[in-house]
C-alpha cells in the first residue's frame, strides 16, 4: 500500500511505502531495516570507547546481541498484557509479531534485565555496563522512531504547526515519531558530553532514564488515543504512568549511586 505524506506548511509531499523490496514473495519492510539499522548503529556508538570505560569489546557485542532478543521478546509481552482483549479470541495472534504490535518500554525493561544477567554471570560491574551501554541504546531509539514513520503510525492529535503531517490528505497531526527522534538524538548528545564527569557508576544510566522518560511523559499526552494502551480508560495511558515511575526511579537511582557506588 502506497501512502502520501505531506507537510503542508512546508510544502512537502511524496508517496511512500512501508514495504521497501521483495525477496520473491517475502515482503521487507522499512520498519523492520530501520530497527537493524538502530541496533548496529547504537552497537557501534557503545563499541567506540567501551575499553577505555571498563567493558571488553566482545562483552559489548554479547549485550547487544542478548538485548535485541530479549528487547523484541519483551515488546511483544509487554504489548500483549495491555491489549489482551485484541488476542483473547485468537491466541495464535500472540506468535504472529510481524503483523505489528511492540512496545518500546517492555522492549527496554527486557533488554536491561538480560543485561543485569549477562553482567551478574560474567562478573561485570552491572552500572558501569549500563553506563556504556545506555548512549548506544538512546541512539538506537532515535533511528528506530523512524520506523513508525514508513509504517505511518504513531502519531498525535491533529494541529496547525508547521510540522503537521497530512498521512492521504487527512488533516495535518503532530509527528510524533519526529519529535520523540529528535528527544532523542539531543540526549545522545547531551550523554556523551556529560558521561566523563561522572563521578560514580549508575549516574550515567539514571540521566539516561530520566531523560528518555520526561520526553515520553509529554509526548504520550499528545498522541492519538488510537495508539495508546489505557492504565486509566480514556485517562491515563500505560506509558505515561510508566515514564513518571521512571523519573522516580532515575532520580532515586542517582542518589544512590551517588552515597553509595565506587566508580
Amino acid at each position: 500500500m502506497m501512502n502520501t505524506i505531506s507537510f503542508p506548511k512546508l510544502n512537502i509531499s511524496f508517496d511512500l511505502s512501508p514495504v521497501a523490496f521483495r525477496i520473491g514473495q517475502k515482503e521487507i519492510y522499512w520498519y523492520a531495516l530501520i530497527i537493524l539499522a538502530g541496533f548496529f548503529a547504537g552497537t557501534a556508538l557503545a563499541l567506540w570507547d567501551s575499553e577505555k570505560r571498563g567493558i571488553k569489546k566482545d562483552n559489548i557485542l554479547d549485550i547487544a546481541i542478548y538485548g535485541i532478543v530479549a528487547g523484541i521478546l519483551g515488546a511483544r509481552i509487554y504489548y500483549v498484557i495491555f491489549s489482551w482483549r485484541e488476542f483473547a479470541g485468537d491466541i495464535s495472534g500472540i506468535f504472529r509479531i510481524w503483523e505489528g504490535g511492540l512496545a518500546i518500554y517492555g522492549g527496554i525493561i527486557a533488554a536491561c534485565i538480560s543485561t543485569i544477567i549477562y553482567c551478574k554471570v560474567k562478573k561485570i560491574n552491572v552500572l558501569n555496563a549500563l553506563d556504556v551501554g545506555c548512549v548506544g541504546l538512546l541512539l538506537g531509539q532515535a533511528i528506530g522512531r523512524w520506523g513508525n514513520f514508513t509504517n505511518c503510525e504513531v502519531f498525535g492529535r491533529a494541529t496547525n504547526s508547521i510540522l503537521g503531517m497530512s498521512i492521504n490528505g487527512s488533516a495535518p497531526v503532530h509527528p510524533l515519531f519526529l519529535y520523540e527522534s529528535l528527544w532523542n538524538l539531543a540526549g545522545v548528545i547531551v550523554i556523551l558530553i556529560l558521561r566523563d564527569k561522572k563521578k560514580r557508576n549508575g549516574q550515567v544510566f539514571a540521566l539516561y532514564l530520566f531523560w528518555y522518560s520526561l520526553g515520553r511523559l509529554f509526548l504520550e499526552g499528545m498522541r492519538d488515543s488510537e495508539y495508546i494502551l489505557y492504565l486509566i480508560p480514556g485517562k491515563l495511558g500505560i506509558s505515561q504512568a510508566v515514564a513518571a515511575a521512571l523519573i522516580l526511579f532515575s532520580a532515586a537511582l542517582f542518589i544512590y549511586t551517588t552515597k553509595s557506588n565506587k566508580k
